[in-house]
């Protein structure tokens, strides 16, 4: 089952690059959280300052690609 639009999930950080982390989500999906994405509180200049790799976060779903296969996600205004 694809991710839907707006549904909040559950993800383990698996990547992090300098545009942002890499997120694995159910159906052994993965996910792009941009680094304007993770954090709503401050400016970040790395992901770093902010997630690790094997961090449980919550992401809600922006948007799904499927003919690239990209998902893109967000870490704001979940809580």
């Amino acid at each position: 089952m694809e991710p839907q639009v707006g549904s909040i999930l559950e993800g383990k950080v698996t990547s992090i690059t300098k545009f942002g982390a890499f997120v694995a989500v159910e159906g052994g999906r993965s996910g792009l959280v941009h680094i304007s994405e993770i954090t709503e509180k401050k400016f970040i200049k790395h992901p770093l300052e902010a997630v690790s790799v094997g961090d449980i976060v919550d992401v809600k779903v922006l948007s799904v690609d499927l003919k690239r296969k990209r998902i893109q996600l967000t870490m704001k205004g979940i809580h």
